[in-house]
């Protein structure tokens, strides 16, 4: 969202663009790195806007995958279509604590 009208300019401009939004509704990634550090959660979960609706609202491309499978062929689909292309993705933070942290730690040398 620090930079969401760039789609505008891409459109304007004719660009063949793909933009890939890893929406996690939240600063995710701090989110998660500090309650790995045992900080509180405060302030970082918002709402976001239906990105393939403020896609299309700058005349781009939008679509959203709803699955891990469908994540290539909606990135292929939008190479292929051209234009401004945005393609929304969810994401789960929950494994990553067990993945980058606890999994990490467990092959430290002792």
């Amino acid at each position: 969202m620090m930079n969401s009208q760039e789609l505008e300019t891409a459109r304007r401009l004719e660009l063949n663009l793909v933009v890939l939004i890893v929406q996690d509704d939240a600063y995710g990634m701090i989110r998660w790195k500090q309650a790995a550090d045992g900080f509180p959660d405060f302030g970082l979960t918002f709402g976001n806007p239906d990105f393939v609706a403020y896609a299309r609202a700058y005349g781009a491309k939008g679509s959203r995958v709803e699955s891990a499978d469908g994540l290539v062929p909606a990135l292929e689909a939008a190479f292929a279509g051209g234009g401004v292309h945005l393609v929304a993705v969810p994401v789960d933070y929950s494994e990553n604590m067990r993945v980058l942290v606890d999994e990490l730690r467990s092959h430290q040398p002792v």
